[in-house]
């Protein structure tokens, strides 16, 4: 089975100081939902920047769905949604024709599109807002609407920053819903959180990053034991 996600001795030195990520290794395959933890400054979103191509990097490899995000960022690219810890969306659109356009660069057809907007909006309580300016939205609601442009064209690997932040409990849920649904079609999802609990539940497998180094990664029942990810966390936060 192809990997969706190889990094491979990634390394990224900001302004000649020391390593931001020190020669990170990591793969994500098909149906899995990778968690991806560690303190501020770690090298989380350093790491998550390189891979979707939105920083350059000299060291290692990233391979996304078989495509080299530095030699055919093009194909690489079209295989991703990512949504950072902020949406930065425009905001004198209305929500629906940001969904369009998203629709429109992934090449998503007319007919399925329609049909998983209504679904998505239904999901997340936003049929009755689309069609307002995204500048009335609220933080909440501009991650709902983000994360509908992101699922709408089924990307085969969805990379998310803290995507919980902001949502509702209910929107919570549905997410969850979505990200299993969205694995069991054979994409694969990678997102960093600061919520432990949401992480070793949903995730069946887990990394944790420290100083730039991954110190602990692999199936979640391997990286727990018998010990909850927040008292592995807290120990890594220590040592």
């Amino acid at each position: 089975m192809k990997n969706i996600l190889e990094i491979t001795n990634f390394s990224k030195i900001y302004s000649g100081k020391k390593k931001a990520v020190d020669n990170l290794n990591l793969t994500v395959s098909p149906g899995d939902i990778y968690g991806f933890i560690g303190r501020n400054g770690a090298g989380k979103t350093t790491t998550i920047r390189a891979t979707v191509g939105v920083m350059d990097f000299e060291e290692g490899q990233i391979i996304v769905d078989g495509h080299s995000v530095k030699e055919e960022p093009v194909a690489a690219k079209s295989r991703i949604a990512y949504i950072p810890d902020k949406p930065d969306l425009y905001e004198y659109i209305t929500g629906i024709q940001y969904i369009n356009y998203i629709a429109d660069i992934y090449g998503v057809e007319k007919d399925i599109r329609r049909e998983r907007i209504e679904k998505y909006a239904d999901m997340f309580e936003m049929t009755s807002n689309l069609g307002d300016l995204i500048s009335s939205y609220s933080h909440g609601m501009k991650q709902k609407c983000s994360l509908i442009g992101a699922f709408i064209h089924h990307p085969k690997l969805l990379i998310l920053d803290e995507p919980f932040v902001g949502l509702d409990p209910i929107a919570n849920v549905r997410l969850r819903e979505m990200m299993h649904n969205l694995c069991s079609m054979g994409s694969a999802i990678f997102f960093s959180s600061h919520v432990l609990i949401v992480v070793e539940k949903l995730c069946n497998k887990i990394g944790i990053i420290k100083d730039g180094k991954l110190i602990n990664s692999g199936l979640t029942e391997e990286v727990l034991g018998d010990s909850s990810l927040e008292d592995i966390f807290l120990e890594v936060a220590k040592g």
